[in-house]
Parts: structure tokens; C-alpha cells; sequence
């Protein structure tokens, strides 16, 4: 039996770091979505539990236990299986590629028979990443914790979504480090429903990410991919996700959209420049 698993990328519509545990963990408050765009795992079985990666992405990604793939395989039991990673995603770039990747690794494998091992599994697949957890979900979700706290979105509108890397991998311990503990207050209550895009839109500029100050003083070129999206007809917010660099363009169709990537990947064609709905 051979299966395929999609590995969306994660969008930090907002993320809030609200203080830092002893053990140096940082306290966030994020509403997750994810886009229709992603990597894709492919597992066949094989002889021996082995990675390969091809797609435009697939230089300098690990092929030892340092790779996410990897280390989730080992947290579950089960007969062999090649895996073959598509990366389509970009690396270093705060849409969670290698916790999506994990997290579809893990779902690949439970649709194959594979058992997880050991007494705590969540603790095991939050220990990959804080991403981690929320990229199993696969859903709307709002994050809190560490990445351990997971509960419903509220509903959201139909949306679509451009997303602009400026090529510029921005380290998440660089971008946390550089926030010296400026920590603020969580979301709040979100409402139960957004009826449409500028209603989201406006909601969302309530709201914040705070990593996105330390990142444009480390990736100045982030800055620059803000500044394109804004001045994009029908863009409605432009923010940074996670930790960057990838930004985000929040549009309330397909059209608006897929003609502000056009427009943008003409002006800078060394981007990533990539339309994509919000999966709901």
C-alpha cells in the first residue's frame, strides 16, 4: 500500500508571544490557519525506513535524524517505508514547512498501520516543535501555550491569501532572541464568527505579530516584501507570518489575488510568490 499526504503551509494570521517559561520557552497566542499550498510525502513501502527530498526547495534539506521527517517516523512502529519529501515550501520561512512535513508524516503513517510508540505521544509530537501539534490538526485553530493548547477558530469567511518570500531564511532563535523579552497581552475573546474578508481584515489589525519588529530589523528585505503587498490592488492586510520571512496578503477572492501575485512576481522575480485559498 502507497500513500500521499499534502502538507499545507501554516499561516500565523496573528501571533502574540505573551511571556517566556523558566525553560525558556516562549508563551504565544496565534490564530493558525493553513493555505492550499504545501509539500507533498509520498510512502512506499520498502526494505528500510529511508528520506528522499526532490522539488525546487530540496537543496540543503537534511537527510539524517536532524530532518523532522525523520524524528517523527521514529516516534511511531510499523513495517518499513520509503519516504519521498516534495518540498515546495520554502525553509526558514515561518509557514511551518518542516512541522507541516512532520505532522503529514505522521498522519502517512497512521493510514498505513503504524502504531505510536511510548506512553505520551502528545508530549512526543509537541517535543518536534511548537508548530507541530497545530500542523497535525490541519485545521483553524487557535494555538496557545507553547503549542500545546489547541481549540477552534472562530468561523471564517471564504479567503484567499498571497505569499511573498523574499528569499532572506529568517532563524526563529534569532528573531526570539531579538525580541528581549518585550512580551504583550494574548488575543483576548475572539468572536464566534468573521462574516467576510474586510471584517476579518478588520479584526486582524487589531491584532499583532510580535516577531515581526525583530525579524525587519534582522531581514530588512522582509520590509520590502510588506511594502509590495500593500501596494497591491485588493490587499486587505499585509503582515508577516511566524517568524518569518514569508508575508502574507489577506484578499477576499481568487481574482484579487492570483492578479496581485502576477503583479508581483513581474516586479521581483527572484521571490516566491505564491496564491493560495485558506483551507477551512
Amino acid at each position: 500500500m502507497t500513500t500521499e499526504v499534502f502538507a499545507a503551509a501554516k499561516i500565523n494570521l496573528t501571533l502574540h508571544v505573551t511571556g517566556r517559561r523558566d525553560d525558556g520557552y516562549h508563551l504565544l497566542d496565534s490564530l493558525v490557519v493553513f493555505a492550499g499550498v504545501g509539500d507533498r510525502l509520498r510512502l512506499v513501502p520498502a526494505p528500510a525506513t529511508t528520506l528522499t527530498v526532490g522539488g525546487p526547495f530540496a537543496a540543503g534539506v537534511p537527510l539524517d535524524q536532524s530532518n523532522l521527517v525523520l524524528r517523527a517516523a521514529a516516534l511511531m512502529d510499523g513495517p518499513p517505508v520509503a519516504i519521498h519529501l516534495d518540498k515546495c515550501l520554502p525553509s526558514a520561512s515561518g509557514i511551518g514547512g518542516g512541522s507541516a512535513d512532520a505532522a503529514a508524516t505522521l498522519r502517512g503513517l497512521a493510514e498505513l498501520g503504524w502504531q505510536a510508540i511510548g506512553p505520551d505521544f502528545e508530549g512526543a509530537v509537541l517535543g518536534l516543535g511548537a508548530d507541530v501539534p497545530v500542523c497535525l490538526a490541519g485545521r483553524p485553530c487557535r494555538m496557545e501555550g507553547i503549542g500545546e493548547r489547541l481549540s477552534p477558530a472562530p468561523a471564517l469567511p471564504p479567503v484567499w491569501l498571497v505569499l511573498v518570500n523574499p528569499g532572506c531564511p529568517v532563524p526563529t532563535s534569532a528573531v526570539f532572541a531579538a525580541l528581549q523579552g518585550r512580551f504583550g497581552a494574548g488575543m483576548g475573546a475572539l468572536p464566534d464568527r468573521f462574516a467576510d474578508a474586510p471584517g476579518l481584515a478588520g479584526w486582524l489589525l487589531t491584532q499583532r505579530n510580535d516577531l515581526q519588529p525583530p525579524a525587519l530589523t534582522l531581514a530588512p528585505p522582509v520590509a520590502d516584501a510588506l511594502a509590495a503587498l500593500a501596494g497591491v490592488p485588493g490587499c486587505l492586510l499585509a503582515r508577516m507570518s511566524g517568524s518569518g520571512g514569508t508575508c502574507f496578503g489577506l484578499f477576499a477572492d481568487d481574482i484579487a489575488a492570483r492578479a496581485a501575485s502576477a503583479r508581483i512576481k513581474a516586479a521581483e522575480p527572484g521571490w516566491w510568490v505564491v496564491a493560495a485559498p485558506v483551507l477551512t
